[in-house]
């Protein structure tokens, strides 16, 4: 089970910005990202919600490889694999993004929805779900977007370290 941490910015743009950092982050394995989501809120008011992860184009590529394979097996069964991937691979894809589109997992959409509401006009938040973070390095590299802590699932200790990590200058 990994470890929710909801960072809030001044600035609308903040949380994508930072998000990118973090993917960069991913790729020199200073933190092993499990999910993540965006939440903005315009001058107006409005909220608008980024998923990073696409289920239901995630269900339908798997969906299609896999209907793809069996079909190609059934379509050696009568002769004709060829017509049985292209069947399978549709009908996989199909089916995969429609359980794509029906599954969750990661962020819960309620509690997105709820904190994001909560968020002042002209800001953003980021909200991460976290496997494994080394975050002294991790914090070091997004202090400079002056992240506030909002929300997490870590034990008060951490939760302590953290936010005098991103408070130290």
């Amino acid at each position: 089970m990994g470890q929710l941490v909801v960072l809030g910015f001044d600035g609308i743009a903040s949380a994508d910005e930072v998000l990118n950092k973090v993917r960069s982050l991913k790729v020199q394995h200073l933190i092993d990202l499990e999910d993540a989501v965006v939440v903005e809120r315009d001058a107006e008011g409005k909220v608008h919600i980024k998923q990073a992860v696409n289920l239901t184009r995630l269900g339908a590529a798997s969906g299609g490889l896999s209907g793809a394979f069996w079909g190609m097996l059934v379509g050696l069964l009568f002769l004709n694999p060829l017509a049985g991937m292209a069947i399978g691979a549709g009908a996989g894809a199909g089916a995969g993004a429609l359980s794509g589109s029906l599954m969750d997992y990661g962020v819960n959409d309620e509690f997105v929805k709820k904190l994001a509401e909560t968020i002042p006009n002209n800001s953003s938040a980021l909200f991460v779900l976290v496997r494994e973070v080394t975050v002294d390095k991790v914090t070091a590299e997004i202090k400079a977007w002056n992240p506030r802590v909002l929300n997490t699932s870590m034990t008060t200790e951490q939760e302590a370290r953290l936010v005098e990590a991103l408070k130290a200058a």
